[in-house]
């Protein structure tokens, strides 16, 4: 095994540009760039090295003159940029992010967690460990109804953080649990990254959708019965209540009409995608039409909270927009280093085995979590790995009507890997966010101890995902009527 037998004993010139390139963007980034303009920057430096500081009689210089006819300048890549953002905002695909990422404020705004936290305490919190319970409830139903990481963990930290600590929860399990909780959304259903996925490697979104739903609920699940036995282990690390309310039918019917009202939403929105009735575009609008309908009901709908939440959803789908716009020029100067056959040669050549190959794919987009957002990863490697992973032939039974079948468990493999990169040191996003609304005395430390566990929980469900495709292809199969 020769993991790094693509090097030659002297690199040559593509080999460098294509190392350079990705070396330059992460400096950059360091350095405080934003993403859209680093990956921008980037590929407009790598422009001007190819067609002014190579040799000219390079075949790499004639590509690029092939490319473009005439040579390359930068009122070409002006309109070439034009062009990118064309295909992009006609992608019907992608119709549906301003929509999700509409619910997921709007319901951030209708009071729905604050009447399940308030409810689902007074029915949990007598319990050992039952503020952490109620945490992770919360976090699945909200990763069920909103995906938008920020909204969820911001919320959950100012709603929990502080009656935890009032309750004399240790700070470290307190914070994990937080932001762990907050993470689901981004692979439950419906999820903004799996939007985009489904774009990059041209699957169906509905596909994505059913093949995540239950190794998001495992994760989840697998975060309860951490918390039950961490409890049992650490019993002074979560304490139960020292004059803890009487529980009634009373705090029963409290639960069920707080959870009630988002679980019909979800099951709107989801259930109509996966019984045919709609796509994850109109289903989509469905979502967004039912959380302000939602913020209507608990009476926390004017027009300062549509105005706010309008301008958020507006700001989030340009920042997405603009990174698309950026990836795609990047990728297409790297592809003209040729990139795609240099780390094609790079992954194939490290194993033989395909199922090897998968999992040395993993670990380096894990890695690059330490690194980069998931918005990076998702637009610049998944594009690179995809026609890897269509070339290992792999045997996943399933969709029987979809096409590669292989491509949606990979795809999944690697949006659990990617949920990864929210937690881990220390560039994960949920850590800064959730350290935004701690009180003071919560260190960064305190943060990155307690979401250890929790990232090594998810390192099993992957495993587990691995070891068992079913997981994932069980439900568009049924949906498929095989």
């Amino acid at each position: 095994m020769q993991i790094l037998s693509w090097i030659s004993p002297v690199l040559d010139m593509n080999q460098l540009m294509v190392l350079a390139m990705f070396l330059v963007f992460i400096f950059m980034l360091f350095r405080g760039v934003p993403v859209a303009f680093a990956l921008v920057g980037v590929s407009l430096i790598f422009v001007l090295v190819a067609e002014v500081f190579l040799d000219p009689n390079r075949k790499l210089i004639e590509e690029f003159i092939e490319f473009d006819r005439t040579g390359i300048d930068y009122k070409r890549m002006g309109a070439l940029a034009g062009r990118l953002f064309g295909n992009i905002v006609k992608n019907p695909v992608l119709v549906a992010l301003p929509m999700f990422i509409f619910m997921g404020l709007m319901l951030d705004q209708s009071g729905v967690a604050q009447r399940m936290m308030k409810s689902m305490q007074t029915l949990f919190g007598a319990l050992r460990g039952g503020l952490a319970l109620t945490v992770l409830l919360i976090g699945i139903i909200l990763a069920a109804s909103t995906g938008v990481i920020g909204a969820s963990v911001t919320l959950l930290g100012v709603m929990a953080l502080p009656a935890m600590l009032e309750q004399d929860y240790r700070k470290p399990i307190s914070t994990g649990t937080i932001a762990a909780s907050g993470t689901l959304g981004i692979l439950i259903p419906p999820s903004i990254m799996l939007v985009i996925m489904s774009d990059q490697l041209a699957i169906s979104l509905g596909d994505l959708f059913m093949g995540a739903l239950f190794p998001g609920l495992l994760l989840g699940a697998l975060y309860i019965v951490f918390i039950v036995i961490y409890g049992l282990i650490s019993p002074n690390s979560m304490p139960a209540p020292k004059n803890p309310p009487e529980v009634g039918w009373d705090a029963v019917r409290d639960v069920l009409a707080s959870v009630v009202p988002p679980m019909l939403l979800i099951l709107a929105v989801l259930g109509s995608i996966f019984a045919g009735f709609a796509t994850p575009t109109e289903a989509s609008g469905l979502g967004a039409l039912g959380a302000t309908l939602l913020a209507v009901w608990n009476r926390r709908l004017n027009f300062a909270v549509l105005k706010d939440v309008a301008r958020s959803t507006m700001n989030t789908t340009g920042y997405i927009v603009g990174i698309f716009v950026a990836a795609n020029f990047f990728a297409l100067i790297l592809r003209r280093y040729g990139g795609d056959e240099i780390v094609e040669a790079m992954v194939t050549s490290a194993f033989d085995d395909p199922n090897m190959v998968i999992l040395f794919i993993l670990f380096i987009v894990f890695l690059l979590g330490f690194l980069l957002d998931w918005i990076e990863i998702t637009l610049i490697i998944m594009p690179l790995m995809l026609p890897i992973v269509l070339g290992l032939g792999l045997d996943i039974n399933g969709f029987g009507q979809v096409k590669d079948p292989s491509i949606v468990w990979f795809a999944i493999l690697v949006a659990v890997t990617l949920q990864t990169s929210f937690l881990t040191p220390p560039v994960g996003f949920a850590l800064f966010y959730l350290k935004g609304v701690c009180p003071p005395g919560v260190s960064l430390g305190h943060i990155y101890r307690g979401v250890i566990p929790f990232v090594l929980l998810q390192i099993l469900g992957l495993m587990i995902v691995f070891e068992f495709p079913a997981l994932v292809t069980w439900l568009p199969s049924v949906a498929y009527g095989n």
